[in-house]
């Protein structure tokens, strides 16, 4: 078992969250708005709370944030922000300032996530698989039209 401590509760976050936490892991989500927690809600049969479940309403680039959602205990760092600087900052904060042994860190831009991934971060974008995707997609309607 785990602890693990992501940061944004948007679609993405909360999802993560609440499978990591269905799987018996203690799971901590910071989040600057206090309603998105209802995504950690939605779905459930208790609340996100009772379910064992820890929410802190901070802006991430805090540290005081960051410590009260429970950073100095984490083993998994997730940045799943809508915005990559933010995810990569505070990668590299939960990196090298807590030195969490496993961050992982959502990067829209493919050359930023390659970029940072040599760097050491474990990046995940989501933009590199939609291209990979669509191209499947496309190579198989291609193969279709010459069959």
């Amino acid at each position: 078992m785990s602890f693990i401590l992501i940061v944004g509760a948007g679609r993405v976050g909360s999802s993560v969250a609440r499978s990591m936490l269905a799987e018996g892991h203690e799971v901590s989500v910071l989040d600057e708005d206090p309603l998105s927690h209802e995504r950690l809600d939605a779905g459930q049969a208790t609340t996100w709370e009772d379910a064992g479940g820890r929410f802190t309403i901070g802006q991430a680039l805090e540290r005081e944030a960051l410590v009260e959602a429970g950073i100095e205990q984490a083993d998994v760092f997730i940045a799943s922000t809508d915005g990559d600087n933010t995810n990569l900052t505070i990668a590299q904060i939960a990196q090298r300032m807590f030195e969490v042994p496993h961050v992982l860190v959502r990067v829209m831009d493919p050359l930023r996530a390659e970029w940072y991934a040599a760097q050491g971060l474990r990046t995940i974008c989501p933009t590199r698989y939609a291209i990979l995707e669509f191209e499947r997609e496309l190579r198989s309607i291609a193969d279709e039209a010459v069959a």
